[in-house]
């Protein structure tokens, strides 16, 4: 069965430790930004703050990605993991802004190292045949961290001071570094032949899916960074409700839809998603109650479950050997994404309103969308026109 091939001792490892170290990322989410605000920091600055953290992961990634051609991708987990640990615990005595810029930029750097090696693991250890399934059920462990994380997050800053918070970031980062360690010393055995001069720093076949998962990311970036102070604004308590209701969403579709990723082109399971996002923007442009912000949630959740595993699998298909480099590609570009999106909306934010911010995030959807239809599809529609799906 393929399940048995893809459930192997290093993926069920990897996939805990991702979970632990995602679980750090997401209590952080509806948090970070509410501390920021409690220090006195303006839109402009907490935005800028959030997402410097993505932004300077991205600088690393194309280096990183070249590196795992020779350099297992357990050793770049455990740096990851041990930077994660050591920013988490900075966070207790750093104070905006230059002290804590600093650190969420090593924060940032930590992301880097875990997630593109992780990430190049599970697709060098992983059947070609059901890649997509496998990368569906391992975006599971980011699933599952989201659905706890902001609602674990905002009960502990509820109830504690915001001390206790970054220590729970410490502990999870120093379990994610413990079950790290356990992985089988793997060698790429498969790039022994090839010469490091001769590798690319960057992937030209990722970027296709690299610009859509840029664009995905600025919504994803501006949502994260100024969804919990507008939902707070509005009489919600715990925004974490809204995350965790996406995150069931993600995990419902990559759990009941994974091996449809595998079953149809590409560009057929990206069409709908992209819609999704668009959908959920507009809407949420208008939303000012808790069952509205659920709604929201539902919608991207849907998009979301399968797009980005899609988008993941797609640059790996174009990528054909040199996995590490097209992770790298990917992570970068949608990293950007991330950190751009905080950035550019906390400045429309400030000249304007919550409701405009959205709406601009919505015209972002309908960009990437366009960019797909008229540059992607088209491309993809030639790829399959004489293609058989297997069954």
């Amino acid at each position: 069965m393929a399940t048995r091939k893809i459930f192997t001792r290093d993926f069920i490892l990897s996939f805990f430790a991702q979970f632990a170290f995602s679980s750090v990322f997401c209590i952080l989410i509806p948090t970070f930004p509410i501390y920021l605000s409690s220090k006195g920091s303006p839109e402009a600055e907490i935005g800028l703050l959030i997402g410097v953290f993505s932004v300077s992961s991205l600088i690393l990634r194309p280096f990183i990605g070249r590196a795992l051609i020779r350099i297992p991708e357990k050793k770049m987990m455990i740096s990851g993991a041990l930077l994660y640990a050591f920013s988490s615990l900075a966070y207790l005595f750093a104070t905006p802004f230059w002290p804590l810029f600093i650190v969420r930029i090593l924060h940032g750097i930590g992301l880097a190292f875990f997630s593109t090696a992780s990430f190049t693991l599970i697709a060098n250890i992983s059947p070609e045949a059901h890649r997509g399934e496998s990368l569906s059920y391992y975006y599971l462990a980011i699933n599952i961290a989201f659905v706890l994380g902001p609602y674990v997050g905002m009960l502990l800053i509820n109830r504690f001071e915001f001390s206790v918070l970054f220590l729970v970031c410490l502990v999870l980062s120093l379990f994610s570094l413990s079950i790290t360690t356990q992985l089988s010393e793997r060698k790429n055995a498969r790039f022994e032949d090839l010469s490091m001069e001769r590798q690319p720093f960057l992937s030209r076949g990722a970027i296709p899916s690299a610009i859509m998962a840029f664009m995905v990311n600025i919504v994803w970036g501006a949502v994260t960074a100024f969804f919990p102070l507008y939902a707070i604004s509005h009489g919600v308590s715990n925004p974490g409700l809204f995350f965790g209701a996406l995150a069931v969403m993600h995990i419902i579709g990559r759990t009941l839809g994974g091996r449809i990723l595998d079953l149809y082109p590409r560009e057929k399971v990206i069409l709908p998603c992209l819609l999704a996002y668009i959908l959920s923007m507009a809407i949420l442009a208008f939303s000012k109650t808790l069952p509205m912000f659920i709604l929201v949630a539902v919608i991207w959740g849907i998009g979301n479950a399968f797009l980005y595993p899609t988008l993941v699998a797609y640059a790996l298909d174009n990528a054909k050997s040199s996995l590490g480099p097209a992770m790298a590609t990917f992570s970068a570009i949608a990293d950007l994404g991330s950190g751009l999106g905080s950035v550019i909306m906390g400045v429309i934010l400030q000249f304007t309103t919550y409701s405009i911010m959205f709406l601009c995030l919505t015209l972002t959807g309908v960009i990437n969308l366009l960019y797909f239809y008229f540059s992607v599809r088209k491309r993809g529609e030639e790829k399959y026109a004489n293609l058989r799906i297997p069954l």
